[in-house]
């Protein structure tokens, strides 16, 4: 259908078709929010084109915002290049009020000719800096152009990348020929001036950096920009094709951002599995591209050192990133695009997306990288003065939560001192004294960490079992008091980590020698330490690792554990108030742990409202959003005058959904099911308890559905018992004959008895404000998570304008006003309360049967 262009509060706003009236009311908030510089809580039901209405309303916006922004660096540069300013750096003659008291300061301090003087100084400086942007945004458009319309400088790029991988051909089998020999003839004395050294060609020559020295390709000014996160990678990529699909799909620059993990295209590092790992054998890589190690022949001391060059990552080229960048900006593309993109140009995807942010107007990102602070300056993001809209928000509290909460057993803190001390005895004689320090440092925190926990380094964790089980809570500060680590800089030893990779260290030397590290088998004490120094003693040849079985390689290698306490270790660094240590003792040592449980969000959301222009929040369902104004917003400092709501209704006509709360049942008996009262009743198809079954469940869930009704067919429909929160209750397609109806069972509440919840609402109760006659902040929160939970279950039967179906709210609790308030307001405004089970059951046969025979 062709494009059509809808006026929505004197906007124009290009649309793929005619919009509904909710989608111009939705994409009129969104360019307000944006224009004022708001923080916006967006509420649009699944099936009334949410994606869309943020993708036209948020990209007309920018369309607006850059044409204002071109006519005002117009206005600039013309009044910059005035003929009567010679450009002279002259300051102005001091005005007639200046001449009476010669030097008199003003309310400044400064005398007004000084005043004007740096004034005109600074408007020179604006209107240059204005010339180099539009220089630089004239040469990237000409770039992209030509690429777009010149199909040779594709043809050229591609034999320059057959000329590199000859050029890498013929290089393989000179070292070949090299390694082939028996060795280099020895030189007389004064010889070696002869041989050649390494050469280097000016292309290959780069900065230290790992780039080319022509800064003018690389730097580029962060335009404004809209960067968008969501959960999944599916969801993303789904995301993507909308714009694929929208008005603006031919011309915005967009560009995927994701993990390594998901963007390598190295197979030799692909294969290491572990998000970790993967991460540090790439940025060993690029290290060593263009650094060289020096060897010195232990046997011949006098001798001049020799360089040797590192393994470096073909896909780091940085003239194919160049071209990449271009070919990303060029047309919209999403991850998979972008790997295939970069398979074929051999140029990696990870980093030829990064160099194209600068110029971006739309940034595509998952949450992670967005909500952590080191995420972000990895990947060059830069949030000052730009638009962050965050879809799927639903859950972003715990979302945060989770990504700055980490946990450690154990077994990972025993294996991971066992593993550091064996590389101390090895390599302790080569490292410096600095080294030796912060590795002695670390051996002490492991071991008081697993002291604490009630066990031993010396021993298997397996086989240790704890005189006390139980769960405590501690904030950090008596933590680390507990744990008799409190005079440890606990920051230096974060940063000795991040910087000297001591963890990968430790993984390649396990790598080697994983068959004598492994702490958990029984096994006499320090047996598997003792093997270890044994073969390293002259004339003893240790025994070579296993090699991998087959098919190992299928599942992520695990990391080493040092690198997941690396994490828990930076967590320690959290301000006391902000967090809290969880010390589960669980009967053996293996299974016990150390966990570090954030209690304020909003300490690292903070900064993202702080630098962002606007920042806008959206979902199918946020109710309740008092846990968004309250836990998240107020606590990050944002008034509430800055925070705008907007919620809009459903596209499908009032009579096309029925909910009801039914208080009684068929006995009359009420219906109340709490923990003490509820009854499981029997399955017929219930979720699956593995990820990669949901599929096979769905299928015949479906088939099941899709026979009945036919001639001389038993089947009457279809019944499918899944869990709150579970794997169906969310994100999942339940359009049409496959969820005509919705019954919630009770209310889920989170479990009470958990030490987390407690401490959490503890510290709600002591943190926010209660007005009287409201419910305390801890008590709010456990029905906020309800209701939440609730929310995100039943709106999955409705998922488009034509739909129909019903919602039953199995308990009588749904009932209470408070409760009622927490729905959304599309099914809120609709819900009809049954006392008894008997009108119930009629107002459902009723429903159905007029919408099964009108569809």
């Amino acid at each position: 259908m062709a494009d059509k262009t809808e006026e929505a509060g004197g906007v124009h706003f290009p649309f793929p078709f005619t919009p509904y009236a909710i989608q111009k009311d939705f994409m009129a908030a969104l360019y307000q929010v944006l224009e004022a510089g708001k923080i916006g809580i967006f509420e649009s039901p699944t099936g009334t084109g949410k994606s869309l209405s943020l993708i036209c309303g948020a990209l007309s916006w920018l369309r607006d915002f850059e044409q204002k922004k071109q006519e005002e660096e117009e206005r600039l540069l013309e009044a910059g290049a005035d003929p009567l300013n010679n450009g002279k750096d002259q300051a102005p003659c001091p005005p007639p009020s200046c001449q009476q008291s010669p030097g008199s300061p003003r309310a400044t301090g400064e005398p007004d000719w000084v005043t004007q003087f740096v004034q005109k100084k600074e408007e020179r400086d604006l209107v240059d800096r204005l010339k180099e942007g539009q220089v630089r945004r004239k040469k990237r458009e000409e770039r992209l152009r030509q690429i777009r319309h010149n199909a040779s400088l594709k043809f050229a790029a591609k034999r320059m990348r057959q000329e590199d991988e000859e050029t890498e051909r013929l290089l393989r089998l000179s070292r070949a020929m090299l390694a082939a020999g028996t060795g280099p003839e020895q030189l007389a004395c004064g010889e070696d001036e002869l041989v050649l050294a390494e050469y280097e060609s000016d292309e290959e020559r780069v900065s230290a950096s790992g780039v080319d020295v022509d800064e003018d390709d690389l730097e580029e000014e962060h335009v404004t920009k809209i960067y968008y996160c969501s959960r999944t990678h599916s969801q993303l990529a789904q995301f993507v094709h909308e714009v694929q699909k929208s008005p603006f799909g031919k011309d915005t620059r967009l560009v995927s951002l994701g993990s390594r993990q998901n963007l390598c295209v190295n197979e030799d590092v692909r294969k290491l599995g572990s998000v970790q790992l993967i991460n540090d054998r790439c940025v060993e890589l690029q290290r060593s591209k263009h650094e060289k190690k020096s060897v010195a022949e232990e046997e011949k001391p006098g001798r001049r050192r020799r360089l040797e060059p590192r393994a470096t990552c073909p896909f780091y080229s940085h003239k194919q990133l160049q071209l990449l960048r271009d070919e990303v900006l060029l047309e919209v593309k999403d991850i998979e695009q972008l790997v295939a993109l970069g398979k074929e140009a051999r140029a990696c995807p990870y980093y030829g997306s990064r160099f194209a942010i600068p110029a971006a107007q739309l940034v595509v990102l998952p949450y992670q990288i967005l909500l952590h602070a080191a995420a972000r300056q990895a990947a060059g993001i830069r949030l000052q003065g730009q638009v962050v809209v965050i879809d799927e928000a639903h859950n972003l509290i715990d979302t945060i939560t989770g990504i700055h909460s980490v946990e450690v057993s154990g077994s990972q803190l025993c294996q991971a001192h066992s593993q550091l001390l064996q590389y101390t005895e090895r390599y302790g004689k080569r490292l410096k004294a600095k080294n030796l320090m912060y590795i002695k440092q670390i051996l002490y925190v492991l071991e008081k960490f697993v002291t604490v926990l009630g066990g031993n380094v010396k021993q298997s964790p397996n086989t240790q079992s704890l005189s006390q089980a139980g769960t405590e809570l501690k904030t950090v500060s008596d933590f680390l008091f507990q744990s008799q680590i409190d005079n440890i800089n606990l920051f230096k030893v974060k940063r000795y980590c991040e910087k000297s990779m001591v963890s990968r260290k430790l993984f390649g030397f396990t790598e080697r020698y994983g068959a004598v590290l492994a702490p958990s088998r029984e096994q006499p004490k320090l047996s598997g330490f003792q093997h270890f120094l044994q073969s390293l003693q002259p004339g003893v040849t240790a025994a070579p690792a296993a090699p991998a079985e087959e098919g190992e390689d299928r599942a992520p290698r695990p990391a080493s554990p040092l690198m997941h306490i690396e994490g828990f270790l930076a967590a320690l660094t959290t301000a006391n108030q902000d967090g809290r240590v969880i010390l589960s003792r669980q009967g053996s040592l293996s299974q016990s742990s150390l966990k570090f449980l954030l209690l304020n969000p909003a300490v690292h959301f903070a900064q993202v409202v702080k630098e962002c222009r606007a920042v806008v929040l959206a979902g199918g369902t946020m109710q309740p959003v008092s846990d968004f104004r309250e836990q998240l917003l107020a606590c990050a400092g944002v008034e509430a005058e800055r925070v705008v709501e907007f919620s809009c209704g459903h596209v499908i006509p009032a009579d096309n959904i029925l909910p009801l709360v039914i208080c009684s049942g068929p006995s009359n008996q009420q219906l109340e099911f709490t923990y003490q009262k509820r009854e499981l009743p029997q399955m017929i198809f219930q979720e699956p308890q593995r990820v990669n079954q949901v599929e096979q469940v769905l299928l015949e869930y479906s088939r099941c559905i899709q026979h009945c009704g036919q001639a001389g067919g038993m089947v009457t429909g279809a019944l499918m018992f899944s869990v709150v929160g579970g794997k169906m209750s969310e994100g999942i397609n339940f359009s049409d004959n496959l969820g005509r109806c919705v019954v919630m069972v009770g209310m889920p509440f989170p479990s009470i008895r958990s030490a987390e919840l407690q401490e959490k609402m503890a510290y709600l109760d002591q943190t926010l404000p209660r007005a009287p006659g409201q419910v305390p902040p801890g008590k709010a929160l456990v029905e906020n998570l309800c209701m939440k939970a609730v929310n995100q279950s039943i709106g999955r039967a409705i998922r488009h304008q034509k739909d129909f179906a019903s919602i039953v709210l199995l308990d009588q609790r749904y009932a209470r006003p408070p409760i009622l308030a927490k729905l959304p307001a599309w099914i809120r405004d609709r819900v009809q309360v049954k006392a008894t089970f008997g009108p119930a059951f009629a107002a459902l046969r009723k429903f159905h049967r007029e919408k099964s025979g009108s569809s």
